[in-house]
C-alpha cells in the first residue's frame, strides 16, 4: 500500500475538496453497509477497529487485549482478514512456517503473542476459531464489515493523527463519516492522547488512554549506539521515529515506506549501505520484520538490524478488563435461553 497522501493530514485544501464528492459516495456506501445485520456465532466477539484507513495502532491493541483476556481466564483466538497475504483461509497462522506473503504481516506479528486465524470470510474465521477451542473471538479490524455480529467494539484512535482532514477516502483518511460510525462503537482506545476528540457523536462513550512503550533493554542498547537509521512501512512511520526519540535514542536518519509495502532486496540493500556508511544501527518495527523475514534480515543486514518490540499499556487497565468482562458475561446470559 502506498503512503497516505500528505493532504489527508493537512487542513482541507483544493485537492481534498475536489475529491470530496467521491469521498461522500465512498463514505455513504460504507455507512450503509455497516447497518446490515451480522451472523451470530457461539462465542462472544470483541472487535478492534478504527475509523480511518491505514494504521491507528490496532495490532498492539489486539496483542494487549488478548493478553488481558487470557489473564481473565478466557481463551481468545484472534481472527484477521490477513491483509496482504494470499491465503483466503480459514488458516491458523504458524509463525514458524508461514510468511507475510501467505498470511499478512499483522497476523504474523500477532501470532508471536496469541493464536491467530486468517480468513477473508470473518464468519468462517470465527467458527474456525471456536472449533479450535476459542471461548471468545478477538476480531482484528472488521469494524466496517457487518458480516459478523459483535458483542463489544473498540475503536482505536491515533492521538497524533486523529481523523486527519475529516474527509472520507479518497479525499481523506476516513472510511465513513465519524458520526455514521459512532453508533457501532462501544468504547474508544486513544493511543498517545489523554482525551478524545470533541463531538463526532462520540460524547459519553468510555475512552481508554494508552501509550506505546518500546522494549527497555533494546532502548538501552540503542542509546549506547552512535545513532540509528530508523525505517518503517506502517500507517504513520513518524510515530515509530518519535517513539525512539522520546526514549532518548539518537535518530540520525529515517526512511518511510507505505503501510504493508513489500520490501525489495534493493530497498534493504540501500538501507544497509546508508547505515554502514555513517556507522548507524538500522532499526525497524516488528511488523516490518514480519514482512522482511528473520533469515532475510540476517543476510541483508549482516546481523546488524535491530527490530524494536513495543507494548501498549493502558492508563486504566482495570476499566478495560471490566468492560470486556461485562461483554463476556452478557453473551453467556444471552445464550442460556437457547440451551
Amino acid at each position: 500500500m502506498p503512503r497516505a497522501p500528505e493532504f489527508w493530514r493537512a487542513p482541507p485544501g483544493w485537492t481534498a475538496r475536489l475529491l470530496s464528492p467521491l469521498g461522500w459516495l465512498y463514505g455513504a456506501a460504507t455507512a450503509r453497509r455497516m447497518r446490515r445485520a451480522g451472523a451470530s456465532v457461539e462465542a462472544p466477539v470483541i472487535c478492534v477497529g478504527n475509523f480511518t484507513l491505514g494504521g491507528a495502532g490496532k495490532t498492539p491493541a489486539v496483542i494487549a487485549l488478548a493478553a488481558m483476556l487470557r489473564g481473565m481466564g478466557a481463551n481468545p483466538v484472534v481472527v484477521s482478514r490477513g491483509y496482504g497475504g494470499s491465503s483466503a483461509g480459514p488458516l491458523r497462522v504458524d509463525p514458524a512456517t508461514h510468511d507475510a506473503a501467505l498470511v499478512g504481516d499483522e497476523p504474523l506479528e500477532i501470532a508471536a503473542h496469541a493464536a491467530v486465524i486468517v480468513a477473508r470470510d470473518r464468519v468462517a474465521g470465527a467458527r474456525a476459531a471456536i472449533a479450535a477451542g476459542a471461548d471468545c473471538v478477538l476480531l482484528d479490524d472488521g469494524m466496517q464489515n457487518p458480516s459478523l455480529e459483535k458483542n463489544l467494539t473498540f475503536a482505536v484512535i491515533d492521538g497524533g493523527a486523529l481523523f486527519g482532514n475529516g474527509f472520507c477516502a479518497p479525499a481523506g483518511p476516513l472510511r465513513a463519516p465519524v458520526a455514521a460510525q459512532a453508533g457501532h462503537v462501544d468504547a474508544l482506545i486513544l493511543i498517545g492522547a489523554a482525551t478524545p476528540p470533541d463531538g463526532f457523536g462520540l460524547s459519553g462513550k468510555p475512552f481508554f488512554a494508552a501509550r506505546l512503550f518500546p522494549d527497555a533493554d533494546v532502548m538501552h542498547a540503542l542509546r549506547e549506539a552512535n545513532g540509528v537509521l530508523a525505517f518503517a512501512g506502517i500507517g504513520r512511520p513518524e510515530k515509530f521515529f518519535d517513539m525512539l526519540r522520546d526514549a532518548g535514542v539518537s535518530v540520525a536518519a529515517t526512511k518511510a515506506f507505505g503501510d504493508h509495502q513489500p520490501y525489495r532486496d534493493a530497498d534493504l540493500a540501500a538501507i544497509a549501505a546508508a547505515a554502514a556508511e555513517k556507522n548507524l544501527v538500522p532499526v525497524t518495527t516488528m511488523k516490518d520484520l514480519s514482512r522482511i523475514g528473520a533469515a532475510r534480515a540476517e543476510a541483508m543486514f549482516a546481523g546488524r538490524l535491530r527490530p524494536v518490540p513495543a507494548s501498549l499499556v493502558f492508563d486504566d487497565a482495570y476499566g478495560v478488563r471490566a468492560l470486556m468482562a461485562r461483554a463476556l458475561r452478557g453473551r453467556k446470559r444471552a445464550k442460556k435461553p437457547e440451551a
